[in-house]
C-alpha cells in the first residue's frame, strides 16, 4: 500500500482513534453497514411505493360505477360497530349526515363483527338508536379483530393494541381502498397506513386519547389507578420504567395522530389533550357527540313521584373506569350517617350494559360490596335493559349519579339532564368543562369528587324544596339542546368538508 493511497490514510486515522484491533474491526464495518442500511431503506420505500400504486389501481376499479363514472368511496374504521355505546351512535349519525350531503358516494364500514351480517347490524342500529340510513352501506368484515383486544396484552397493553391495530388496518386496506378514510374509534396508528400507503384523505373522531397527560401524571406521582397497578406504584424503579414507556408511546402517538387531515374531538377535555399530543390545532374542532335528547325531553317535568321516597340512578357500562364502587360507598355513607333529616325511602339503581364475562364478574363484585356495606336492600342492578325501561327509570329518578374520573364526554350525563333528573357528576373531564355548566346564569347540576362530597351533595339535593329542584331541572333541560342530533350533523359536516375538496 502506497502512503499516498486514501485507504492507507483511512487506516492510519482508524488506528489513531482505535488502537485496539477489536475496535478497529468494528469501525471497519461501520461504512459498509451504513451502506447496507441505506440500501434497505431505499428498497423499503420502493416496495411501499409499488404497493401504493397497486392499491390506487385497485381503487379505480372498485370505485367505477355501472355507468362508467367514478364514485367516491367513504370508509369508517369501526371494528365494534355492532355495539350499543355512544361511539356507535356517533358512527351511525355521521353516516346518515354524509349520505344526506353526498348521496352518490359509496359508503363502507370496516367491522370485526363477523358473527352477524350487514342487515343485522343495520337493524341493531335502528333498534338501539332509532337511526335508519337512507342509502346502502357495504360492510368489510375483518377477521383479525382479536389483535386489538386488551385481553391479548396483559402487559404493555397500549403498545400491543396499537401495533395490533396496524395489522387490522392492513387487512382492511387490502380489502377496500377508499378515497376518504375516517377512524371513528380512536385507532390512530391506522392513519399513516391509509394516508401514505392507501393514498387516502384521512380524518379521525377522537372519543378518548389513547394516552393522556393525566395518565402520565398518575404514573409520575405513583398514584394507584385502574391502569396503574399497586405493585408498580410501590416500586420507584418500575414507576420510572413505566413513565419512560409512557413518554415514548406518547411521542409516537403524537406522530401518527398528526397524519390526520381533519381531527374531531368530543369535548374540551379531549381537545386539550389532543392539542398537546398531536399538535394539529389548525385542523382540530370540537364536535359534540349526538345525544338522543329529544326522546328524553318528552318526559314531563313534574316533581316526582308516583312512588314514595327518592330514586337515585346511575347509567353507564359496567367498566372499571366508571367507578361504580364510589357510588355504592357514597350511598352507604349517606344512609349510615343519616345525613338527611327524616330520611325518606331511598333506592340506588345501577343501570348499565355488560359486554363480556369480565363485566359480569364486576357486577357480582359490586353486589358483594353492597352486602358488605349493609345496603343491599337499597341497591338494585339493571343489566342490558330495553330503552323503554331505561326511560321509565329516568322519568322517576330524582338524582342521576356519575363517578368516572376524567370522563371524556358523558352521554349518560346528558341523558339524565334531558330526562329531568338532577345530575351529580364527577368534578373532572367533559362533565365539568362542557356539560354541567351554568345556563344563562343558572346552575344545571352538581359536581363532586370524594365519597364525602357525593354523600353531602346528595343530602343537599334531597333537602331542597320541590320548587328549587324543579328550577334546576328546567335549566339543565334547556342547556342540552347543543348536544342534539341536529347540532352534531351541522358541526360534523362543517369539520369534514376539507376531506372532500
Amino acid at each position: 500500500m502506497e502512503r499516498g493511497d486514501s485507504s492507507y490514510v483511512l487506516a492510519k486515522v482508524l488506528e489513531a482513534f482505535c488502537p485496539c484491533p477489536r475496535d478497529l474491526f468494528f469501525y471497519s464495518l461501520f461504512f459498509p453497514g451504513l451502506i447496507v442500511c441505506g440500501t434497505l431503506c431505499v428498497c423499503l420505500v420502493i416496495v411501499l411505493w409499488g404497493i401504493r400504486l397497486l392499491l390506487q389501481r385497485k381503487k379505480k376499479l372498485v370505485s367505477t360505477s355501472k355507468n362508467g363514472k367514478n364514485q367516491m368511496v367513504i370508509a369508517f374504521f369501526h371494528p365494534y360497530c355492532n355495539a350499543g355505546g355512544g361511539g356507535e351512535r356517533v358512527l351511525w349519525c355521521a353516516l346518515r349526515a354524509l349520505q344526506k350531503k353526498y348521496p352518490e358516494a359509496v359508503y363502507v364500514v370496516y367491522t370485526g363483527d363477523v358473527n352477524v351480517n350487514g342487515q343485522q347490524i343495520l337493524e341493531g342500529a335502528f333498534r338501539r338508536f332509532n337511526i335508519r340510513l337512507i342509502h346502502p352501506v357495504q360492510f368489510v368484515f375483518l377477521r383479525k379483530r382479536y389483535l386489538v383486544e386488551d385481553s391479548l396484552y396483559p402487559h404493555f397493553t397500549l403498545l400491543g393494541q396499537s401495533l395490533g391495530s396496524i395489522f387490522l388496518g392492513w387487512e382492511a386496506l387490502m380489502q377496500c381502498v377508499p378515497d376518504v378514510y375516517i377512524d371513528s374509534m380512536g385507532y390512530a396508528f391506522t392513519l399513516p397506513l391509509f394516508k401514505y400507503i392507501g393514498g387516502c384523505q384521512v380524518g379521525s373522531y377522537v372519543h378518548y386519547p389513547t394516552i393522556s397527560t393525566d395518565m402520565l401524571s398518575v404514573v409520575k406521582n405513583q398514584n394507584i389507578g385502574f391502569n396503574n397497578a399497586a405493585f408498580i406504584t410501590r416500586n420507584p424503579f418500575l414507576s420510572k420504567v413505566k413513565l419512560i414507556y409512557y413518554y415514548l408511546f406518547a411521542f409516537i402517538y403524537g406522530l401518527v395522530g398528526s397524519c390526520s387531515d381533519v381531527v374531531m374531538v368530543n369535548s374540551s377535555w379531549t381537545l386539550n389533550h389532543i392539542l398537546s399530543l398531536w399538535k394539529v390545532g389548525n385542523c382540530t374542532n370540537i364536535v359534540y357527540p349526538p345525544c338522543d335528547v329529544q326522546t328524553f325531553l318528552d318526559i314531563p317535568l313534574h316533581e316526582k313521584k308516583m312512588t314514595p321516597g327518592h330514586l337515585l340512578v346511575s347509567v353507564g357500562q359496567f367498566r372499571p373506569e366508571k367507578n361504580h364502587p364510589l357510588q355504592i360507598r357514597a350511598f352507604a355513607k349517606l344512609l349510615n350517617k343519616k345525613m338527611v333529616e327524616s330520611p325518606p325511602s331511598l333506592k340506588l339503581v345501577l343501570i348499565g350494559g355488560c359486554r363480556n364475562k369480565d363485566d359480569e364478574l364486576r357486577v357480582n363484585q359490586l353486589r358483594r360490596l353492597s352486602e358488605d356495606l349493609g345496603v343491599q336492600e337499597h341497591v338494585e342492578f339493571k343489566i342490558n335493559i330495553p330503552f323503554d325501561e331505561l326511560k321509565n327509570y329516568l322519568s322517576e329518578a330524582t338524582i342521576g349519579l356519575h363517578t368516572m374520573w376524567n370522563e371524556h364526554f358523558g352521554i349518560g350525563v346528558v341523558e339524565c339532564m334531558a330526562a329531568g333528573t338532577i345530575i351529580l357528576a364527577h368534578n373532572s373531564g367533559g362533565p365539568k368543562l362542557d356539560i354541567v355548566v351554568p345556563h344563562e346564569g343558572d346552575i344545571t347540576g352538581f359536581l363532586a369528587e370524594s365519597e364525602e362530597d357525593y354523600a353531602e351533595t346528595i343530602a343537599h339535593i334531597l333537602s331542597m324544596s320541590a320548587e328549587k329542584r324543579l328550577q334546576i331541572r328546567k335549566s339543565a333541560r334547556a342547556s342540552v339542546s347543543r348536544f342534539s342530533d341536529q347540532e352534531f350533523e351541522v358541526t360534523f359536516l362543517s369539520s369534514v368538508e376539507k376531506l372532500f375538496k
